[in-house]
């Protein structure tokens, strides 16, 4: 069973960068509700993606994801909110520990996942838990779901930094 050690460990740099406490329990509780309700024992068995073979860590994903975002934040003058954007981005695949579970040694679609991609059963858990709508719209609109959505300027930013990953990621098989 993951437990908010468990979380604070991987993510301890990233979470640094949450100034508001509630906000920051709240992420570190999402990560440990999803991967109790997905039946995973450590978060880093989660694969990246099932898109492509031998894709990695969905916690290096996110780091990677989060590091990328805090990046474009320090390059921007526009007044953005590190907070939400910093916990989005830590959120933005957090259904995948509901959409993925292993099977027979594979990783394969869970029959929850076959009915709700990742961006929809994050964003519908985030929302459960609590977490802020500018978090909930970042996670939902971060993938092709967004795209008919108005993005917020932190969406935006996750929502490119999350396709420069994965086609970098896809442009290397």
């Amino acid at each position: 069973m993951v437990d908010k050690n468990d979380v604070e460990a991987i993510f301890s740099k990233e979470l640094g960068w949450i100034k508001d406490s509630n906000l920051k329990q709240k992420v570190i509780h999402v990560w440990k509700e999803a991967a109790n309700r997905g039946g995973w024992e450590n978060l880093q068995d989660v694969p990246f993606t099932l898109l492509i073979e031998n894709s990695g860590k969905l916690t290096d994903h996110t780091k990677r994801i989060t590091n990328l975002a805090k990046s474009v934040y320090d390059d921007r003058e526009e007044n953005l909110n590190l907070d939400i954007l910093i916990a989005g981005a830590l959120l933005h695949d957090v259904g995948k520990l509901l959409e993925y579970v292993k099977k027979d040694g594979k990783y394969i679609k869970s029959k929850y996942g076959e009915k709700f991609r990742h961006p929809v059963s994050g964003a519908l858990l985030a929302k459960e838990l609590g977490l802020p709508d500018e978090v909930v719209l970042i996670i939902y609109a971060h993938s092709h779901e967004g795209d008919k959505l108005k993005r917020s300027p932190e969406a935006v930013i996750v929502n490119h930094c999350d396709f420069i990953d994965f086609e970098i990621k896809k442009s290397l098989v």
